[in-house]
């Protein structure tokens, strides 16, 4: 704070450059840190089971429960884990009913048990010819496991 009080008081363009990268660099530092706490769970670096089923709400929740999938599978593929299909569920119309995987990788379990929980979606169901507000919800369930 001094440093950057002198450099404004200065004019000093080359105290302002150190300033600014002295904080790049700590946030950086801090950044790693959020990281590290975040994946400190003693079963975090496991390897993931995900479970997703629909909630209530019929062929929109089958839907949600399908986008959802797409974009934990997504994920998975972008972070370079393996994704095996354990179970799916077609929906009837569209989506799906429930559908289970693993995702193997470094801290795959230490990132995904956020998910956990129940998943609602607020939206005007495609589904619907009167284009009503309709809300639908999924539940996602994380399980760690290790060979």
């Amino acid at each position: 704070q001094i440093l950057l009080d002198l450099a404004v008081e200065e004019s000093d363009d080359e105290a302002l450059a150190e300033v600014s990268q002295q904080i790049s660099d700590l946030d950086q530092r801090v950044g790693g840190l959020s990281l590290e706490l975040m994946l400190a769970g003693e079963d975090d670096a496991k390897n993931a089971i995900v479970s997703i089923n629909a909630g209530a709400g019929g062929t929109e929740a089958q839907d949600w429960a399908e986008m959802l999938f797409r974009m934990y599978s997504r994920w998975v593929e972008r972070r370079g884990y393996k994704l095996e299909l354990i179970d799916f569920q077609p929906g009837e119309e569209a989506g799906i009913k429930s559908v289970t995987f693993t995702a193997s990788g470094e801290n795959a379990f230490g990132y995904l048990k956020s998910e956990i929980g129940v998943h609602r979606l607020v939206r005007i169901s495609p589904f619907n010819a009167s284009g009503k507000r309709h809300t639908s919800r999924m539940k996602s369930m994380i399980f760690q496991f290790s060979f």
